[in-house]
């Protein structure tokens, strides 16, 4: 398994391991929950340099991203970012992505399991199209940790008047002595943070910087990948293999935001990939829909369980757990279309019982 250049110092905090994507991630520190509820109350600090990031230049650069992305980007100004999605021809997702707009090139921040498959396609595109592009993959050579919580934007006050100061989904680039840092104001938690990239040489100088206390008297402590999972889901966003696949479409995911189906009119004629599909899925509408659903009791809803109304199965889960914020199962799951709305009982088929469910609007939490 690769290790990110953060694999040290996470050993030294105590972190238990697992393989994520071929990379070896901290999965824990000790307790999910605490964790979980550290980042709700005060702050944590993520690795997530197994995420791929690959910086795009040359003439034909913005085309290939308005080609491939869902988003419109040309009207996007330095220093900001956009959640896209990278769609086949039948409207399937083949990653969602951020898309940074840097004076002079572009940089994309894939999902680790999807970066070769995402460098290969970009490839393909660059060929097939004759485009004049350079491609170059920085997962290698970089670094990326994410700190979230509402004390994060005070802590980083402290050595930073400009990080606190930057809408949502807009970045700086800070110089700090030897260091170069690119700071955005995104995340995954459903709280407020920042991501932060760097040179795979300075990460752990960097660390040093943004974390100098750790400790569990600290308002930022350093979290794995089992709570970074349970507040997404608080926080209702898809995750990749779970609500997103390539047989899913952004439609049917309820990210119509991240769709702009008339950007081929603002931008050379051109047309994305998966357009002409999903304008006849937009048409006909989509024949799932994304819900969530509040649990009874303590037994946790899991990935492929069927959802049932009136012991009729109509849909299955994506993604669970016990909510450490709430305090009871919730539950992502796609129903058929108009089976099921707000306020509805339903059931989930545990195998040998059955969890009684209420279908509630997303998210589950907001920040605030």
């Amino acid at each position: 398994m690769q290790r990110t250049p953060f694999y040290k110092f996470m050993a030294g905090q105590g972190a238990k391991f697992v393989d994520f994507a071929g990379w070896e991630m901290p999965i824990s520190f000790g307790s999910i929950i605490e964790e979980h509820q550290h980042v709700r109350a005060c702050g944590g600090l993520f690795d997530v340099s197994h995420m791929g990031r690959i910086e795009l230049s040359g003439r034909h650069a913005r085309r290939l991203l308005e080609r491939t992305l869902t988003r419109y980007v040309t009207d996007m100004q330095p220093k900001t970012c956009r959640y896209a999605l990278m769609c086949n021809e039948r409207g399937g997702v083949l990653d969602d992505v951020i898309v940074y707009c840097f004076e002079g090139h572009w940089l994309l921040v894939v999902n680790a399991s999807n970066r070769t498959k995402i460098v290969s396609h970009l490839q393909q595109q660059i060929a097939e199209q004759k485009m004049v592009v350079k491609m170059e993959d920085q997962t290698g050579s970089t670094a990326m940790v994410a700190l979230q919580g509402p004390k994060v934007m005070e802590i980083i006050g402290k050595f930073s008047r400009e990080v606190p100061t930057l809408k949502k989904y807009a970045f700086c680039t800070k110089n700090l002595l030897i260091l170069k840092l690119t700071i955005s104001r995104t995340g995954y938690t459903g709280e407020d943070g920042v991501e932060v990239m760097m040179g795979a040489g300075m990460a752990e100088k960097a660390l040093s910087l943004l974390a100098r206390d750790t400790s569990a008297q600290s308002p930022l402590r350093p979290c794995g990948l089992g709570a970074r999972d349970t507040l997404r889901i608080e926080a209702a966003m898809p995750l990749y293999g779970h609500e997103l696949t390539e047989d899913i479409d952004p439609l049917t995911a309820g990210l119509t935001f991240a769709v702009n189906m008339d950007k081929h009119a603002r931008d050379r004629g051109e047309r994305f990939i998966g357009q002409d599909a999903l304008e006849k899925i937009a048409q006909e509408g989509p024949r799932q829909i994304r819900i969530g659903l509040r649990c009874e009791g303590k037994r946790t809803p899991r990935q492929g369980m069927p959802v049932l109304k009136d012991d009729a199965v109509v849909g299955q889960v994506t993604s669970g757990c016990l909510s450490p914020t709430l305090g009871y199962p919730i539950a992502m799951a796609y129903v058929q279309a108009g089976a099921l709305t707000t306020g509805q009982t339903a059931a989930i088929d545990l195998g040998m019982q059955k969890l009684d469910a209420v279908v509630v609007d997303l998210p589950f939490y907001r920040h605030g």
